[in-house]
C-alpha cells in the first residue's frame, strides 16, 4: 500500500471562504476530487491532506474532505500558535472529527519566536501528546534545536519533521541538527522536497546524500515520501515525486520501501477501513 503523508487541497467556494487576511488566494482550484484521479492514475491508496496556510486556521474544507471520503484521506490541521486558547482549539477540532494532528510552522528569525514561548507552546505540545495526534513542524534547521529542548518534556509525542527542513544539500551543520533528533524515538522526517532543495534537474540527485544521511540516522521505519502537491507542481511532476524515492534512491533497501512509502504513515494515520 502507498500513502502519501502530505498534500493541500483547497476549493473556490463560499462554503469554505478565505479569511480577510489572505490578501491573493489561489485562483484555480486544487480539490479532492482532482487529488483522488491522481490518487488512483499513481497507485496511491491514501493521502494525508495537511491544511494549506492560505486558509489560516480554518480546517473547514479538509473536514469536508475527509468526512466524504474517509477510506481514502485523513487530515491535519492548523491552528493559531499565537492564540493563548490554542490547544482549546486543537481539541474542537481533533474531537469534531476530521483532524488528526496539528502543524506549526515557525519561521527561522525574529517572526517565529513564538515558538520559544513556553506559556504558549507548552499546552499545544501537551494537548497533541494527550489527544495522541502527531505534531508537525515545517521550520528550518536552527529551529529545531528549539524543538529538541522542548522533547524532553514530551516523551509520548509523535513529531513529523516535514521536507527534511527544508536543509540544503551542503548544509552538514544543518543535517548534523536534523539527524541529530534521531535520539527521539518518535520523532519522523519526510524525505520531501528534494525538488525544492535542489539544484539540479531530476533525480534531484545533490539531495540523495542528505535522504541517505536521514535514513542510516532514522530508519525506514521512521522516515516517509510525500509529494507536496500541488506545490511541487512548479518544479516536479506529481508522478516523479514518487518516483524519485521508489526508483532512484538505490540506497533504500528494497524490503525498507514499504515502510517509507507507506507503513511509516500508517503507524501515525490509521485510515478508515
Amino acid at each position: 500500500m502507498i500513502v502519501d503523508p502530505h498534500v493541500h487541497v483547497w476549493l473556490n467556494d463560499p462554503a469554505f471562504p478565505w479569511p480577510t487576511e489572505t490578501a491573493n488566494p489561489p485562483s484555480e482550484d486544487r480539490s479532492a476530487e482532482m487529488l483522488l484521479e491522481l490518487m488512483d492514475a499513481h497507485g496511491i491508496e491514501r493521502t494525508v491532506l495537511v491544511q494549506v496556510i492560505s486558509y489560516r486556521w480554518d480546517n473547514s474544507y479538509v473536514v469536508d474532505c475527509v468526512k466524504r471520503y474517509p477510506d481514502r484521506l485523513m487530515g491535519v490541521g492548523r491552528i493559531n500558535p499565537e492564540d493563548p486558547a490554542a490547544a482549546d482549539h486543537l481539541s474542537a477540532w481533533v474531537e469534531g472529527g476530521g483532524i488528526h494532528g496539528v502543524r506549526l510552522s515557525p519561521a527561522v528569525g525574529e517572526a517565529g519566536d513564538w515558538f520559544t514561548n513556553d506559556e504558549l507552546m507548552d499546552p499545544v505540545f501537551a494537548r497533541a501528546e494527550a489527544l495522541k495526534v502527531p505534531l508537525l513542524l515545517l521550520t528550518r534547521p536552527p529551529r529545531l534545536e528549539d524543538l529538541a529542548r522542548r522533547l524532553e518534556k514530551y516523551p509520548d509525542l509523535d513529531v513529523v519533521i516535514d521536507h527534511m527542513a527544508d536543509c540544503e544539500p551542503d548544509d552538514l551543520a544543518g543535517r548534523k541538527i536534523l539527524t541529530d533528533l534521531s535520539r527521539f524515538e518518535r520523532v519522523y522526517v519526510k524525505i520531501s522536497h528534494t525538488w525544492s532543495i535542489s539544484n539540479q534537474a531530476y533525480p534531484w540527485a545533490d539531495t540523495h546524500p542528505l535522504a541517505e544521511a536521514v535514513y542510516q540516522a532514522f530508519g525506514a521505519q521512521r522516515i516517509m515520501w510525500g509529494t507536496d502537491w500541488p506545490v511541487c507542481l512548479g518544479k516536479a511532476e506529481y508522478g516523479q515525486t514518487l518516483a524519485v524515492v521508489r526508483d532512484e534512491m538505490k540506497f533504500i533497501a528494497e524490503q525498507d520501501l514499504e515502510w517509507v512509502l507507506g507503513k511509516t504513515a500508517l503507524r501515525l494515520w490509521s485510515f478508515n477501513d
